[in-house]
């Protein structure tokens, strides 16, 4: 039993990494003002290109340049349209959700030769084997991003001009920053992240690209920025309980099997993420600023 549940602990950890990934990115977006509910999009597509990338190259390492770049691409056009075109944010986050599940479903099928998924993955990026479990060194990234990202937010001038941008654009144009880069970037920063967290799913995690194998990750990221009450550090803790219960749901499937019990268990990540956000929806303070398209004067 003890057994079980550390080997449920360590499964966990790559549970969590793409979680953490997207959360830390979206809390660098958010603080700038800017809010992209296209992370399932992104996560997708860019776990098709990192698929893509990795069975055409034979190297992992593509693989992931192949999601950075992608998610890189579309955090600065979600940038460009929230920013330059003052377009409404969830509207384009939405719109980039919708587009990215039916454009992957046709490049699957063009390239693959059906709508379900690529063939298998077998590279695997370096990492730590824990009780027969290959931790990536995605992981040892993401919590690297993390710890990185709460020093520059709180501890840089850096870190004060984002901040600034998002409870008070006005003000910090006046003091000379220039609102719209600084929020195009951080919302190129915040697509690079979960850019790199969807190609972690396809070439890392799973092995191969799967149809809608993000399953709601994106959201589930959404949600940890809000629990962690736009913390980098808390939103590493806000990813270990959601791959935690994702983890435990994976095992409790295996262990009991394709059951009716066992699909209820399947629920519990997104039961634990409705539960985080009534639990910390009145505590949570976001940027003044969030979502408020810019218009200098």
């Amino acid at each position: 039993m003890l057994e079980d549940a550390l080997l449920t602990l360590v499964i966990s950890l790559s549970a969590m990494t793409p979680i953490a990934l997207v959360a830390v990115g979206e809390i660098i977006a958010e603080k700038s003002g800017i809010v992209n509910i296209g992370l399932e999009g992104i996560l997708l597509l860019s776990a098709w290109a990192g698929a893509f990338a990795a069975l055409s190259t034979h190297s992992i390492l593509m693989g992931y340049l192949a999601g950075l770049l992608v998610g890189l691409m579309l955090g600065l056009l979600h940038g460009v349209i929230s920013v330059n075109l003052r377009g409404d944010q969830i509207i384009a986050g939405i719109g980039l959700n919708l587009a990215a599940a039916g454009l992957t479903a046709i490049l699957t099928r063009a390239v693959w030769g059906n709508y379900g998924q690529s063939p298998p993955i077998e590279l695997r990026s370096p990492g730590l084997v824990i009780m027969g479990q290959r931790v990536s060194v995605a992981f040892f990234l993401a919590v690297a991003v993390a710890i990185a990202s709460w020093y520059i937010l709180e501890k840089t001038t850096l870190g004060k001009r984002l901040k600034a941008v998002g409870d008070d654009p006005k003000s910090a144009e006046a003091l000379g920053i220039n609102v719209a880069r600084v929020r195009i970037i951080a919302t190129t920063i915040g697509g690079m992240l979960a850019g790199i967290a969807g190609a972690f799913l396809s070439v890392d995690y799973i092995g191969s690209f799967v149809k809608l194998m993000s399953a709601g990750k994106g959201f589930i990221a959404l949600a940890d920025v809000a629990f962690s009450g736009w913390n980098p550090l808390f939103a590493l803790l806000g990813a270990f309980i959601f791959g935690y219960s994702d983890a435990l749901a994976r095992y409790f499937t295996i262990t009991k099997g394709a059951t009716a019990g066992a699909y209820l268990i399947n629920t519990i990540p997104y039961a634990v993420t409705l539960l985080a956000i009534t639990i910390t929806a009145k505590r949570a303070i976001a940027p003044r600023s969030l979502g408020r398209p810019y218009v200098k004067e």
